[in-house]
């Protein structure tokens, strides 16, 4: 029970959807993946097996991402739910909720959803409001 293992990110990249792609339809992938382009569907992994995703500063995800790690420096419109490792970089724009075992927050980066903390036995809602100019 105590003695559960971390999955390891992944190092490398397997696959990559490019610049000035457009995919309209879920992506399933294994490995590495890491998008450019956009993506209108859901990105997730297949059964649910540990993978890093990569969502660059060009990137647009519209749809739900499931992936154990993530990296976010792009635009994603839905929830994201990285099961252990997520990285939201300087540029990354989220707008939905998104849940996370570990977290790290660049200054810059933006969401405009509930920050969940998903540990296991135990979960907790963090609700970030603007602060007020002066």
């Amino acid at each position: 029970m105590f003695n559960r293992k971390k999955a390891a990110p992944q190092k490398r990249i397997d696959s990559l959807i490019g610049a000035g792609t457009i995919v309209e339809g879920d992506v399933t992938f294994a490995g590495g993946l890491r998008i450019d382009g956009t993506v209108r569907g859901h990105v997730a992994t297949v059964d649910k097996q540990p993978a890093t995703l990569v969502v660059s500063e060009q990137a647009t995800i519209e749809g739900e991402i499931r992936v154990s790690h993530v990296v976010i420096n792009g635009a994603v419109s839905g929830p994201v739910i990285a099961n252990d490792y997520l990285e939201l970089q300087a540029k990354a724009r989220v707008n939905g909720d998104v849940t996370y075992r570990t977290l790290e927050m660049h200054v810059g980066a933006i969401v405009q959803g509930k920050l969940v903390h998903a540990e296991q036995g135990s979960a907790a809602i963090v609700e970030l409001k603007r602060a007020m100019a002066e």
